[in-house]
């Protein structure tokens, strides 16, 4: 199951040393930072990346009535996972973290 905002400041907390409000304050730091950047790309260092994409124009279906339906273009934030996070998360179910 994923942490929870509490417990991941509780756990940030306990790691380093500081204060629970303080750690609070730099996450939601980190988040506005990064929404605000999101457009020319933000990078977390170690964890991925946000970047913006286009997506083309597709057919689409209603899932309700099953009807085809034209799905515009658009522009998404994705995020890249970075390669030392995917190397350090075990990616079959019997593996066991390095």
């Amino acid at each position: 199951m994923a942490m929870t905002k509490t417990e991941t400041v509780r756990e940030l907390s306990d790691r380093s040393g500081v204060d629970r409000k303080q750690v609070t304050t730099v996450l939601e730091e980190l988040a506005k930072l990064s929404y605000e950047q999101a457009r020319d790309g933000f990078t977390i260092p170690g964890l991925g990346k946000l970047v913006l994409v286009d997506r083309k124009a597709r057919m689409g279906r209603n899932p309700a009535t099953g009807e085809q339906i034209q799905i515009p273009a658009k522009r998404v934030l994705r995020f890249r996972i970075a390669k030392q996070a995917k190397d350090a998360v075990p990616t079959t179910r019997n593996a066991s973290p390095p």
